[in-house]
């Protein structure tokens, strides 16, 4: 097509606005819409129409949720409407490494390099990025798969309505989290999997749902249950669990005080904060308890 036929194309032109060009479709529709009628979603944008047919079919849990804790308007809402990325790719990496740990002659090499142990803080063999490289190898596939599991289930839920950016640094910072308290109450001991980070987002989606208004009884009654079994069943870091189910819970709780746009630098520095605290604790704690 020549440049002419492209720019006499009707097609080329906003529906709701016939004189102004643009060449950008609405994701849901696929017509075109000028500047003026976008509304950036996750991929792509959404046009008018298209975005009240979705505020219409929201729940009326949905739209509560949306007044209580989304307050960002339709481009916030239109992003948070997307697709679990960081959940499905957190899924892919953590699944592949697993099943790289299958092959014979595989599993001892690969835990060896990525789990994490009090002893690699120590100056003379210093790995500190072991806090985090444990999330993401198992100790068997049942390990695996029920982590991957819960992961899925949750990420299906938080990560939409936090943003990406947020799921994935709650989810990080809470598997750190794990790995700190396993450092301080339990030096010495190897861990693996992402438990740590599992427990930081069932204690978010409680805070969270407690903030909304939602019935939590049985979010409770799932962590309880866990944070209970993790404590009587033989070779689990229990500590783990209970530094991401209390890192998570601060995370979650700092997100429902810097909801609005404003609050954005705040909430990022609450986190770095966070971030820090558990480092320098991990660092500076972790080798005295460990060579006391």
């Amino acid at each position: 097509m020549t440049s002419s036929e492209f720019t006499s194309n009707r097609d080329n032109y906003c529906y709701r606005h016939p004189d102004r060009q643009s060449f950008v479709l609405c994701q849901r529709c696929m017509r075109t819409v000028c500047p003026e009628c976008q509304t950036q979603a996750a991929v792509g944008v959404i046009c008018p129409e298209c975005m009240k047919e979705d505020r219409k079919n929201r729940t009326p849990a949905q739209k509560k949720a949306a007044r209580r804790w989304g307050g960002g308007g339709a481009i916030a809402t239109a992003t948070r409407s997307g697709r679990p990325v960081v959940t499905y790719a957190l899924l892919a990496v953590t699944s592949f490494i697993g099943l790289l740990q299958l092959i014979p002659g595989l599993n001892g090499p690969i835990q060896g390099a990525l789990l994490f142990n009090s002893i690699f803080l120590d100056p003379r063999l210093f790995e500190p990025w072991r806090l985090l490289t444990a999330l993401f190898v198992h100790g068997g596939f049942i390990h695996l798969a029920l982590n991957m599991l819960a992961l899925w289930m949750l990420g299906q839920t938080l990560e939409p309505m936090l943003g990406r950016a947020r799921f994935l640094a709650m989810y990080l910072i809470s598997g750190l989290g794990g790995s700190v308290v396993v450092a301080l109450i339990a030096p010495g001991v190897s861990t693996v999997g992402a438990s740590g980070a599992i427990f930081g987002l069932m204690s978010a989606l409680l805070i969270i749902g407690r903030h909304i208004g939602a019935n939590v009884t049985g979010i409770l009654l799932i962590v309880g249950i866990n944070l209970v079994f993790g404590f009587f069943a033989p070779n689990v870091a229990w500590q783990a669990h209970v530094g991401g189910l209390l890192t998570g819970a601060l995370i979650a709780f700092i997100y429902t005080r810097t909801r609005r746009r404003e609050q954005r630098v705040w909430q990022i520095v609450s986190l770095a904060v966070i971030t820090i605290l558990l480092i320098v604790a991990a660092l500076i704690a972790g080798p005295l308890i460990l060579n006391a």
